[in-house]
């Protein structure tokens, strides 16, 4: 989260003061995120909670003493936590306007009492904050040596934006027109401190420092050696990245740095605390903010679970921004790893940035001679690639791609492609305008020019600005042409097609594909370029290389509805579950995860059962080395169980007895998916019996405390199906899981709350004393009728059903009646959702049940739109509403409104229904509106 905030939110830039949250629909998101975490710490980590921060969270505050109750003890204008750290030291101390918070636990507490000001009050927190070395500069500009922002207005000068930094200060860009952010790119000298540097910009402000003889001293501090001398100072001013240091110069430098006092340091732990592995969308590209990184891994997918996951979260920030990608970053913004000048570099540093000496000015022949020289050496290591970025070699290589001379061009791309797996690399080629380029090399009738450029698109297009630029210049159309082996081969026959060299570029027109898939927009310009049908041809293949890429692509692009629909049209799931049965382990890998995005359909569902899919899948279970693999392996038996004739499937091939041994020692994206696939097993008795004997119970109810929201949406469904065996009740309820089931009622995820919400339905119908158990949660009666103020309908529903359960007890059903539960039900009346008027339905004929909450409903005008639930087509919303309407017909009043309402032939439409229940509560809501017509009759002529 606090990459997300120095990286993603958007700040104003600083100026006379701290910098500040933009008030944008992004900063928003993130603030609440961040608040629901925090208020929801105290009771999902309530031992952390405890913990007493080493400095505390200060800001100014705009709370009232007044808003604190017990637990504090309040005096004037101070407020002081009764809770304290073992020095006595309150953990929460508040002196008007500024707040001290010492714990997560106090903290949370603080949110609660905000209420309302919630908001306010986290992001004055997140704005105060200062880095604990003392910086203002974000961390990946403070692996830079910078240490803030400074904006100055002279009177005889515009604003001038300053860095102020480890060797010194200078302008920068200043802010951006666009969205207002800092151009940090260095505009001319570094000096060395803000005074000089406006002495030197602005004539008043020397004029006026010279009057008043301020005298500056050029001592160094106590603890420093004697300051450096100016010409070697002046040496690190006129340093620049394209400079070419030569060994004295570096020394030289060197003693210059080790010379200079500076009162902050930046930190240099950044480095290895932004991993490229979180989800930073980062909301800026500016050109001349440049960063670096190390190599990573070269797979280009995700695991399942997280994948998934990630995709969602990304889409909702997306929705905010209108980008055009589906997919996270695999390589977002990455802090520059500039050689700093006083590292120990290699000899192979310096004579690579020899041989681009060469390359800029030699002959045809001399250029030729540099590349093959330049490729001996081992690309894959950043100190070689930083060495051709860090002289200009890129602009050079890239130039070299618009010659005329194939040799040259050919030499340029095989170094691309292999110092572009850096991340920082391939955003300096974008940065230099290189895939344009290289998309229309793609056209070139040299198939040995296609294919590196086809792959060096691929290790470029990591990015969502990259594969802006692939599909804005028609790269996506080009490389799909690139699929079309049939188009360049002479013979017809398929096994000598895969023969020739046409195959090699298909498959790297596809691994480019793969990396360019992850875009929505180029998702959808493959589809419309004809790309699915080639895919499909290709994948009947035998050769891996080919297959890798190719499923690859169709696993990105199954994602979507309108692939899926083509990739049933073009029999794609036979070779998928094809090959399942392969050797070779990321290829099991991708086909698993193409179904796991496919079986979303039913249709698809059917297909994989219908072509053997199931049994390879179970297999897959028992390695499980392979964790992306079984990530993969486990979502798609998720996805495919939510047929029943695939669950029994898969209880033959002893899938379920495997699934509860991964219940345990996996990461989340496998546990995600277990416990997924074991909640739709669980919807059949068998598997209920096979999970209790397996030791099952156990460690779902252990998951309940997690803190993974699709994970504990999984989690309470399958606790739920299990709790429908009274045997497996016993166990739940012995392991408190009912608690921790109701505990998650206070989650902050609607989802999860729905889903705690329908697993305690079975679990108090088959507790052994409902009532006792519930009345037994502090707080629980009254939690779960203020839930029914949520404004989301599978909340509202799921509580509903709850609260018809533990209305069965009527000490419980009068509780929740001190507690208002009837006007709060009346008021959710006029929804037009049938699940949750079905739900409605039955709560209001419980509650009728008691005292006099038959009138309160009438009262609280609930008779009349419970009328016209008769109108749906849903017949068990009908059965709901036609016992309500019975319950509530006791009462005259309510009789009168039902009369009014059109409730008589309605109702009597439904005497004649098949279902008895609903027959038997149409007739007795008749028979009383008739029995009071005919009293009303009989005492008009009395």
């Amino acid at each position: 989260m606090g990459v997300a905030l120095t990286r993603s939110a958007q700040w104003s830039a600083a100026g006379h003061g701290a910098k500040t949250l933009e008030v944008t629909p992004l900063n928003e998101a993130i603030v609440k995120e961040i608040i629901m975490f925090v208020e929801s710490f105290i009771y999902k980590y309530p031992q952390e909670a405890n913990y007493v921060f080493v400095e505390p969270l200060e800001w100014k505050t705009n709370l009232d003493p007044s808003a604190f109750g017990s637990g504090y003890a309040v005096s004037g204008t101070t407020v002081k936590s009764e809770e304290v750290d073992k020095n006595g030291e309150p953990l929460l101390y508040l002196s008007v306007p500024q707040i001290k918070i010492r714990s997560f636990g106090q903290l949370s507490r603080m949110l609660y009492i905000a209420k309302n000001m919630k908001l306010k009050e986290a992001q004055a927190c997140i704005e105060d904050y200062e880095f604990s070395n003392g910086c203002r500069a974000p961390p990946w500009r403070q692996i830079k040596g910078e240490i803030c922002y400074v904006l100055v207005k002279p009177h005889d000068a515009e604003t001038l934006c300053v860095t102020c930094s480890k060797e010194g200060v200078f302008l920068n860009g200043g802010k951006t027109d666009d969205e207002g952010q800092i151009n940090y790119e260095r505009k001319g000298e570094i000096y060395k401190d803000l005074v000089t540097l406006l002495k030197e910009k602005s004539a008043i402000f020397s004029e006026n420092m010279s009057k008043q003889e301020i005298k500056f001293s050029e001592q160094p501090q106590k603890d420093q050696p004697n300051e450096a001398p100016k010409e070697e100072v002046a040496i690190t001013h006129k340093t620049s990245i394209t400079s070419r240091k030569s060994t004295q110069e570096k020394n030289r430098i060197n003693l210059g740095r080790s010379q200079l006092t500076k009162r902050l340091e930046p930190s240099l732990n950044w480095r290895t605390s932004v991993s490229s592995k979180e989800s930073r969308n980062t909301l800026r590209d500016t050109q001349g903010e440049k960063h670096g990184g190390k190599l990573e891994k070269s797979r280009s997918s995700l695991s399942p679970g997280r994948a998934q996951l990630i995709r969602k979260s990304v889409e909702k920030i997306e929705e905010i921004i209108s980008d055009s990608s589906s997919e996270s970053e695999e390589d977002e913004e990455q802090p520059d790893h500039r050689q700093e000048a006083n590292a120990d570099l290699p000899s192979e540093y310096w004579q690579i940035q020899k041989l681009v000496k060469y390359l800029k000015g030699g002959n045809q022949t001399a250029t030729v001679i540099a590349l093959c020289s330049m490729k001996d050496f081992n690309l894959a290591q950043e100190t070689c690639q930083l060495a051709i970025r860090d002289v200009g070699g890129l602009e050079v290589l890239i130039n070299l791609l618009e010659t005329d001379e194939v040799k040259c061009k050919i030499g340029s791309l095989k170094i691309l492609k292999e110092i572009s797996h850096n991340p920082q690399i391939r955003r300096n080629i974008v940065d230099l305008g290189g895939l344009p380029v290289m998309v229309n090399i793609l056209d070139s009738p040299h198939k040995s020019l296609k294919c590196l450029a086809a792959e060096t698109i691929a290790n470029v297009a990591k990015f969502r600005r990259a594969r802006r630029v692939v599909r804005r210049h028609g790269g996506i159309t080009k490389l799909v042409a690139l699929l079309d082996c049939r188009k360049h081969s002479a013979e017809p026959a398929q096994s000598s097609l895969y023969e020739t060299r046409d195959v090699e570029v298909a498959r790297c027109g596809a691994l480019a594909l793969w990396s360019c898939s992850k875009s929505y927009a180029n998702k959808e310009a493959i589809r419309k370029a004809g790309g699915i049908p080639l895919l499909a041809r290709l994948l009947k293949t035998s050769h891996e290389n080919m297959l890798i890429p190719v499923v690859g692509t169709l696993q990105e692009c199954a994602s979507e509805e309108n692939y899926r629909a083509a990739i049933k049209a073009e029999r794609i799931i036979e070779n998928l579950v094809k090959n399942l049965n392969s050797e070779n382990e990321q290829l099991q890998e991708h086909c698993a995860m193409a179904i796991y995005q496919c079986a979303e359909d039913e249709e698809t569902r059917d297909l994989v059962r219908l072509h053997g899919g199931l049994k390879p899948l179970a297999s897959l279970l028992n390695n499980t080395d392979n964790k992306e693999r079984l990530a993969a392996a486990t979502g798609a038996i998720w996805k495919c169980s939510i047929s029943k004739e695939n669950v029994t499937k898969f209880r033959e091939y002893k899938a379920i007895e495997t699934l509860v041994g991964l219940l345990t020692d996996q990461p989340e994206e496998v546990l995600v998916n277990v416990v997924g696939a074991l909640g739709e097993c669980c919807q059949e008795h068998e598997n209920r019996v096979i999970i209790r004997r397996c030791g099952g119970i156990q460690p779902l109810v252990n998951l309940l405390v997690g803190i993974n929201q699709a994970l504990l949406v999984n989690v309470t469904k399958a606790v739920g199906a299990c709790a429908m065996e009274p045997e497996s009740m016993m166990i739940i309820d012995r392991l408190d899981g009912v608690r921790l089931l109701w505990s998650l009622l206070k989650n902050p995820h609607p989802d999860v709350k729905a889903s705690a919400a329908w697993a305690l339905c079975p679990c108090i119908q088959n507790a052994k004393d409902a009532g006792e158990m519930v009345r037994s949660f502090v707080g629980g009666l009254e939690l779960v009728v203020n839930l029914l103020k949520s404004d989301n309908k599978e909340v509202l529903a799921s509580v509903c059903a709850v609260i018809t359960n533990i209305a069965k007890d009527q000490e419980n059903l009068a509780v929740i009646t001190d507690h208002g539960v009837v006007p709060l039900l009346s008021k959710l009346a006029n929804t037009n959702n049938d699940k949750l008027r079905r739900h409605l339905a039955e709560t209001i004929s419980r509650c009728c049940m008691w005292g006099r909450n038959r009138v309160a409903f009438g009262e609280h005008k609930a008779v009349a739109p419970l009328v016209r639930y008769l109108k749906s087509n849903d017949t068990n919303v009908h059965r709901a509403t036609a016992q309500a309407l019975y319950q509530l017909s006791e009462d005259a009043d309510n009789c009168i409104t039902m009369h009014e309402n059109g409730a008589v032939k309605l109702l009597l439409d439904m005497v004649g229904s098949p279902d008895e229940e609903l027959q038997e509560a149409a007739a007795g809501c008749i028979s009383n509106i008739r029995r009071l017509a005919l009293a009303i009759e009989k005492a008009r002529y009395s």
